[in-house]
């Protein structure tokens, strides 16, 4: 197992660019490099798919190219052409997934939505870049019944011509098609952002993206061409549509797709009866296992080698769990929607692992942390984390029809992500919150992901939020929002709060700790999952 510092000072762009079938410089297309480049080998299995029903199949490369080829010929006998965008409103169907591959094949733009959208957010993604046709069943289709929106739908739970069902009708056309030879800037997928602020922007990658994530999803999930990966991210959004299924499949690698709810025994029985080797969840889940316990773990028989975690970061409590139990620590893996996963713990370095810590720049990027006026800051002060746009690897091609928010994101040659962190002494960054959810405490900036980190570690807390609320003699205090586990929920007082306070007072330092603990059931979150902290600022400003 190489050093990180090994795979570092090894690593080309010029070497990437030789793991794929064709030539980045004349051509490239990710349908062909996540499908069509493994379909010679008519057994090699792309992906294992299952659903709560109990529903099994097995999908070759060579059926999953022959039925989106087909799927490519639906499409454009509804007159999809190279540049038009298709939306795909759908769970983890197998349908979705064909509707992906089939509209990059032709060169059209994909939009991924996600099915706990309601109309509004639906009309608005639609609407703003203009979708010409959405893959979606009845359910989703009525949710836009009375709806103002120009597209047209193919609803796979409808009937089609002649009486006949979706896989019917696929298979009415031919399975000949060929990819468009699209190039590395060439739009391939718009993915808008969660939107905890303002409506929704576009995000615009180019076919590049399946080549820009090769340093990350080779070292930081470690994929390798015999791994079996299991990604519990949802296909609407990017984490799970491209780190989770499309680009590990451009290596070669299998994935799984099971279309349920999350549960921890059901993981656990996934996890063994497919023979999972790499692990990929949010940090919800990990912290369930966690709460589920070490005795659940010892009744299976796991392989998993490779635990990786994005989202949101991931609590050193829950680090240390799996390591105890697993022999293996989390990787928790940071990126962003226009950025791509730019700073990691490597699953496939000896590199050591600090709880609660980001990790290293992701090979082949230029990652600093930046001041206002995009000045590059000193080791060991926040700054926000920015990456190159001049660089190679650089895929985002700007905010759909939007310049003006794409040029509010540069700053000099950088553009920013909106996460404020700092880098230690020895090269590890440390997450420190949103730029907008640093606490500004009498003077001191407060990120509120270590006072979380603290709380979760207490046995009686389930999930945390830290905010600052006005004060008018510090500016802001610290405030956590707790939710508390199932067998605590009966101490939630006054008194209590003091003593989670002083929890973390004795563990962090006299100006970090929450003056105030608020019990609550359930945070805030976006579709995704993400924390809304800034209702959770306005609920602290109307209590003040």
């Amino acid at each position: 197992m190489q050093s990180f510092r090994e795979i570092n000072e090894n690593f080309s762009w010029e070497n990437v660019m030789k793991k794929y079938d064709w030539n980045p410089e004349e051509k490239f297309n990710m349908a062909h490099e996540a499908c069509d480049r493994f379909a010679n080998d008519p057994k090699r299995v792309a992906i294992y798919y299952e659903d709560e029903h109990g529903k099994k199949e097995i999908w070759t490369f060579k059926k999953l190219k022959e039925k989106s080829d087909q799927m490519a010929n639906l499409l454009r006998s509804y007159g999809v052409k190279k540049g038009d965008r298709v939306a795909g409103l759908l769970g983890k169907d197998m349908e979705l997934y064909l509707t992906v591959l089939a509209t990059w094949k032709i060169g059209a733009i994909y939009v991924p939505l996600f099915t706990a959208f309601g109309p509004e957010a639906l009309s608005h993604r639609m609407s703003d870049c203009d979708c010409k046709i959405l893959v979606t069943n009845k359910e989703q289709a009525e949710k836009l019944d009375g709806v103002a929106v120009s597209v047209q739908n193919i609803v796979i739970d409808d009937g089609f011509a002649g009486g006949l069902n979706f896989w019917e009708f696929l298979d009415t056309f031919s399975k000949d098609h060929v990819t468009e030879p699209t190039q590395l800037t060439d739009p391939s997928t718009i993915q808008y952002t969660s939107g905890s602020t303002g409506l929704p922007k576009g995000a615009t990658w180019g076919h590049k993206i399946m080549l820009s994530i090769y340093p990350y999803q080779k070292h930081a999930m470690g994929t390798e061409s015999n791994d079996r990966l299991y990604g519990g991210a949802d296909p609407g959004w990017s984490f799970g549509l491209i780190q989770c299924t499309f680009a590990p499949l451009s290596m070669g690698a299998s994935v799984l797709i099971y279309k349920g709810k999350f549960d921890v025994e059901k993981t656990y029985q996934l996890l063994e009866n497919y023979k999972i080797t790499s692990f990929a969840f949010a940090p919800t889940a990990y912290r369930a296992m966690m709460a589920a316990g070490s005795e659940l773990v010892q009744k299976y028989r796991l392989q998993v080698k490779k635990f990786s975690s994005a989202g949101e970061p991931l609590n050193a409590e829950v680090v240390r769990f799996f390591k105890q139990n697993f022999g293996k620590e989390i990787y928790d893996h940071y990126g962003a929607t226009e950025l791509g996963m730019i700073i990691n713990n490597y699953n496939s370095t000896d590199m050591e692992v600090k709880p609660g810590s980001m990790g290293f720049p992701s090979p082949g990027y230029n990652v600093k942390l930046v001041d206002e006026g995009g000045n590059p800051v000193n080791q060991g002060e926040a700054g926000e984390i920015a990456v190159d746009r001049t660089a190679f690897p650089f895929f985002f091609l700007g905010y759909w029809n939007n310049p003006e928010k794409t040029e509010e994101k540069m700053k000099k040659n950088w553009m920013v992500s909106g996460d404020v962190a700092v880098e230690d002494e020895n090269g590890y960054f440390w997450f420190q919150g949103r730029a907008d959810d640093v606490i500004s405490s009498a003077g001191y900036r407060i990120g509120p992901f270590e006072v979380e980190s603290s709380l979760i570690e207490h046995p009686a807390v389930q999930e945390v939020a830290v905010v600052g609320k006005p004060d008018q003699v510090k500016g802001e205090i610290v405030k956590a929002f707790v939710v508390l586990k199932e067998a605590y929920k009966h101490k939630a007082s006054e008194e209590f709060g003091n003593e989670l306070s002083l929890f973390v007072k004795e563990r962090l330092s006299k100006h970090e700790y929450p003056r105030e603990v608020e019990f609550i059931e359930d945070l805030p979150k976006t579709q995704s999952g993400k924390i809304q902290r800034f209702r959770l600022r306005e609920m602290a400003k109307e209590m003040n």
